[in-house]
This record gives C-alpha cells, sequence and structure tokens, in this order.
C-alpha cells in the first residue's frame, strides 16, 4: 500500500485570521481542506463561501475520520479548551498563538496530547521564514560570537485603530504579551534556546479605551491586562536580552530585533513577518553588511508553514518544530512577565524547551524537510 501523502484538516474559528491560513493552506499538497466550523455558522458559511470550504459544525468536523489535524483559530480563551475537544476526538490539534492563557492550562494540553499519542503544534510560525532562518544560520556559524545581549521591541497604539472587533485584545488571554509575544520570545527561543529567568515591570494607563475602528467606532472598552511591559530575559546560555511590548505608543523609531555578539551585532526582521533582510557589523563598523537569504521563501506568507510542516512531521515519523513544547516553554515565559511584575523578584523558569530543528532544505512545490 503506497504511503499516505496528504492529512485531512478542519477549521474552528473563521474569524480574522482564519483567511490567512485558509490562503496559505491551499499551496502546501500535504494539506486536504476538508470543514470550516465556528460559533457562529453564519460567519463559518461567509469564510467557507471565500475559499470553496464547506461549512460545518464543530462536533461534525470532530467526529469525521477523515479529519487527522484541527486548526483552532479561535479566540486565546478557548485555545485550551477547543484543543482538548480534539485531542479527545483522536486528532492532532495546531493552534493560533498563545498555546493557552496560562501556563498551568497550557501544560494540561501538551499533558493531555502525550497521554493520546498525538500532536500539538502552535504558532507562530514566522520563525521557520526565510530571514529569520537566516537568522538562525548566522548564530550557529560562531559569525557573533558569543551572545551578549540584545534588544526586542514591538510597541503601537493599539489594536483597536485597525481590527474591527478589538475588545479581546484588552481582555484575560489578550494584551501585547500574549498576543505579540509569542513572535518576539519564540524566534528568540529559535536564536538562543531556552530561558532560563524573567525579570519585568508593568503599567496599564487605561482601564477603558475606545475603539477607533468600524464597525464599532465609539464604543468603550474595559481594559483587564497589562498594556505596556518591559524586562529582560536571561537565557540558559547566559544572554541578557532587554524586551519590550506595548499598545500604548503613538509611534517609534525602535528596530524591532537586534542581537549582540562578542565579534559582531546582527539586525533580525520584525519575527511577526516571514520576510526581510539580516544585516551584520563586525566592531567599528561603518556601516551594516546585508546577509543574503538563501532559504527562497522568505518574502512569502506562509500563515499555515508550521501546520504543513507538523503534517510532514507525522507522515514521515520526525518532530515537528512548532511543538507543543516549545510553545509551553514560551507561555510560561509570557507569563512570568506578570508574575515579576507583581512580585518585583525574578521569576525563574521551569519548563525546557529545545531549539527547532533549522530548516537546511528549503520550501519548494509546497513541501518542506
Amino acid at each position: 500500500m503506497a504511503a499516505r501523502q496528504r492529512l485531512g484538516v478542519g477549521v474552528i474559528g473563521a474569524g480574522n485570521i482564519s483567511s490567512q491560513y485558509l490562503k496559505a493552506m491551499r499551496d502546501f499538497p500535504v494539506l486536504d481542506i476538508r470543514g470550516l466550523a465556528d460559533m457562529k455558522p453564519e460567519v463559518a458559511a461567509k469564510r467557507g463561501e471565500e475559499f470553496g470550504v464547506k461549512a460545518r459544525s464543530v462536533d461534525d468536523l470532530l467526529a469525521d475520520p477523515a479529519i487527522d489535524i484541527i486548526v483552532n483559530l479561535t479566540i486565546p480563551r478557548a485555545h485550551v479548551d477547543v484543543g482538548l475537544k480534539t485531542i479527545a476526538a483522536g486528532k492532532h490539534v495546531y493552534g493560533e498563538k498563545p498555546l493557552g492563557v496560562t501556563y498551568a492550562e497550557g501544560k494540561k494540553l501538551v499533558a493531555a496530547a502525550k497521554r493520546a499519542g498525538l500532536r500539538v503544534g502552535s504558532a507562530p510560525d514566522t520563525f521557520l521564514g526565510g530571514s529569520h532562518q537566516q537568522a538562525r544560520a548566522v548564530i550557529d556559524s560562531g559569525r557573533l560570537g558569543s551572545v551578549v545581549g540584545g534588544t526586542v521591541f514591538f510597541a503601537c497604539p493599539g489594536h483597536e485603530y485597525w481590527h474591527p472587533d478589538p475588545a479581546f485584545y484588552y481582555d484575560v488571554g489578550g494584551g501585547p504579551v500574549l498576543d505579540m509575544g509569542p513572535y518576539y520570545i519564540t524566534q528568540l527561543v529559535n536564536l538562543l534556546g531556552p530561558v532560563k529567568a524573567v525579570q519585568a515591570m508593568s503599567l496599564t494607563p487605561h482601564r477603558k479605551r475606545p475603539i477607533r475602528s468600524e464597525p464599532k467606532k465609539g464604543q468603550m472598552m474595559p481594559v483587564r491586562v497589562s498594556t505596556h511591559v518591559t524586562g529582560t530575559l536571561q537565557f540558559a546560555s547566559g544572554a541578557l536580552i532587554q524586551v519590550t511590548l506595548s499598545f500604548d505608543v503613538p509611534k517609534h523609531s525602535h528596530l524591532p530585533y537586534e542581537i549582540y555578539g562578542t565579534e559582531a551585532s546582527m539586525l533580525v526582521p520584525d519575527p511577526n513577518m516571514f520576510g526581510g533582510l539580516v544585516k551584520v557589523a563586525p566592531p567599528r563598523a561603518e556601516q551594516w553588511e546585508d546577509v543574503p537569504v538563501t532559504i527562497p521563501y522568505a518574502d512569502a506568507n506562509y500563515r499555515s508553514l508550521g501546520v504543513a510542516d507538523m503534517a510532514y512531521g507525522i507522515l514521515n515519523d520526525r518532530p515537528h518544530r512548532c511543538s507543543g513544547d516549545l510553545a509551553l516553554h514560551v507561555l510560561e515565559v509570557m507569563g512570568a512577565f506578570e508574575t515579576a511584575s507583581a512580585s518585583g523578584e525574578i521569576v525563574k523558569i521551569k519548563s525546557k524547551a529545545e531549539r527547532p530543528e533549522p530548516i537546511s532544505v528549503s520550501l519548494r512545490r509546497g513541501k518542506i524537510a
């Protein structure tokens, strides 16, 4: 009997991000999209019609033996609940970030999957993009020497300026750390390995914020999370990285990512995106040197690359890169920002996560090695 070449995929959650997944997943022959569900059937029907995907109920997707992977695109507070139901149905689950709202509930999901012999995957997968894999190659080559420090900076005036329904970004499970932190911290773990400890401070300037985008412009949103957070991550390698994540900055001129080594410094593109140029400079250099990107899918928006990598991992019995263990480690680090800020103490990280394997063979015709 010929080996299977495709895995059936069901999508739960037809919100804003689903269009990017549904568009990108069509480019991967390993993924066979077999249905889309949402708590609002009319939303699923509209999105399904847009992409030629059948709208179905959640129970129908979970009961379908032709579906191997559920892609969970629900709001953060529902990630673990939907993930546990997926595991109970005997299916692998790949979720949007974050893995869960708390480290404790994230542990439940990862543990349940391991007991069942199933896989958990989680966004972000942007660190698999060509530019970020190129940055990883620079680190691995030793060109920077030993990494000493760096800065990570994400700041904006808030998602209420563009998102059609932004209130959940300011509810439990939202905020700049859980919403944007996964991109920046996952890439740090990809580059430098696991985090050892976290020190942080935070604030919430406004307890209510107006929605500034249509169709709910002018409505007020309660704010139940910290919206400006800054701290330092200590890595097991010894590197100290300063991190700022904020929804309270009107405008800034900081670069998103700088890594400082004993032999050279490196500028890394925004890990919220797949593409961009990596730049390197030795001591006292007058200008930065572009590092050519040799992995040719650098500039494509492949939101779902992590799903495809997990599918190939399942079919070829190899680990997938956007693993549950990696996402759980990042979730513990993000939770430590709040704990450290509240206590004024350095928080030690208990979980471990191996650096994901780099991508040594480029994406070609929708396949990834």
